[in-house]
């Protein structure tokens, strides 16, 4: 093999390399934006679990709801009698009714304790109605309750293996009321982008207008996109679908820092740089000892005996020096040069406020 034809085929690995790596950063529009109208809607509802061992509640909004439920089954308490609950607790049911579901269509719920029943496990779920924003009900919810989790107490001592006071049920509720969607009632349809970039928005609507036709799609503004439908309303799933699988290379991430405060957690995305600066940093420690004594006179001084306290005031600096942070050109550099630094993550929060205030942190800084 001539040396021009290893030259040709390197250069082919070479251009078969740059386009795997091109494609791996692109991305299906279905992931980067969602069919405005197509969401899910929440549901809630309140509940009662009976079947506990022991591990229930005997609240009062409990006891009430229990006398109610058994009223409404023809079975009344005798008069100034009152129910003494252990295996029952009351629970508030939460669910996603998803897009499109039909009416008998089984969904997930989570069963989460409002008294305090020391846990759910092994109960059971009576029929409780689940309610939209609208307050309609939209599904019905029933079911024995899964708890990933197990407790033991005895002797005055306890352990807990996970959360016992939340549950979930598996296809625990039926659809039984639709939600009307609006997709495909008109000519056009908006694509909403989870994360407003004008850049992106433009690249896709050229990959839409490349693989459907020149001026099928068009940026309304930087989050939405408008595109046009089939005049055949039977075309347009299989179009929508065509159009949520074509691949698009967002624009990069806005550098950014986003620190919280309360636990001390730093993440830094990729496109974050830092110019060079000089950064001091030390603790000043300041430590106060005292010596109690008693200071006793001598026999012919005709003194008192007296407490004296003899107070010793070190002030300590550990650390301090001037340590010199070169310009980071990636996500590693920055790394890097603030791990040079020794600082611990509470530390770090106020060199990061003190280099964005100087202008040597080229991103935009977050605190939550």
């Amino acid at each position: 093999m001539s040396a021009v034809h290893k030259l040709l085929i390197g250069l082919m690995w070479l251009f078969a390399a740059l386009l795997v790596s091109d494609a791996a950063r692109a991305e299906r529009i279905k992931e980067i934006a969602s069919i405005a109208g197509v969401r899910n809607n929440q549901l809630v509802g309140y509940g009662i679990i009976v079947g506990l061992d022991g591990t229930g509640e005997n609240t009062p909004f409990t006891t009430q709801s229990m006398v109610n439920m058994l009223a409404r089954m023809g079975v009344s308490l005798p008069p100034g009698q009152t129910m003494q609950l252990k295996n029952a607790a009351a629970v508030m049911v939460t669910a996603d009714l998803p897009p499109f579901a039909r009416i008998g269509q089984p969904i997930n719920v989570t069963v989460s304790s409002i008294g305090s029943a020391k846990s759910l496990r092994g109960g059971t779920l009576v029929m409780t109605p689940l309610k939209g924003a609208d307050g309609n009900v939209y599904a019905m919810a029933q079911g024995n309750i899964v708890v990933a989790g197990a407790g033991a107490e005895g002797g005055g001592s306890k352990t807990v293996v996970n959360h016992l006071s939340v549950g979930r049920i598996d296809n625990g509720a039926s659809v039984e009321r639709e939600v009307p969607m609006p997709l495909g009632q008109g000519d056009m349809a908006s694509f909403e982008l989870r994360r407003t970039d004008f850049g992106t928005a433009q690249r896709m609507v050229d990959a839409i207008n490349k693989s459907m036709g020149s001026g099928t799609a068009s940026a309304t503004d930087g989050r939405q996109v408008q595109v046009k439908l089939p005049a055949n309303t039977e075309e347009r799933v299989a179009f929508l679908g065509a159009v949520e699988n074509l691949s698009v290379t967002p624009m990069q991430m806005p550098a950014k820092v986003i620190v919280n405060a309360r636990s001390g957690s730093i993440v830094i995305n990729q496109a974050v740089m830092i110019d060079a600066c000089a950064i001091a940093h030390g603790n000043l420690a300041v430590s106060v000892t005292a010596d109690n004594t008693v200071s006793q006179p001598g026999a012919m001084a005709s003194g008192q005996t007296a407490g004296v306290t003899n107070a010793t005031v070190d002030i300590r600096s550990d650390g301090g020096a001037l340590i010199t942070v070169n310009a980071g050109a990636n996500l590693a550099d920055v790394v890097k040069a603030l791990n040079a630094v020794g600082a611990k993550p509470q530390e770090l929060i106020a060199i990061l406020q003190a280099m964005k205030m100087a202008g040597s942190l080229r991103a935009e800084l977050e605190i939550i």
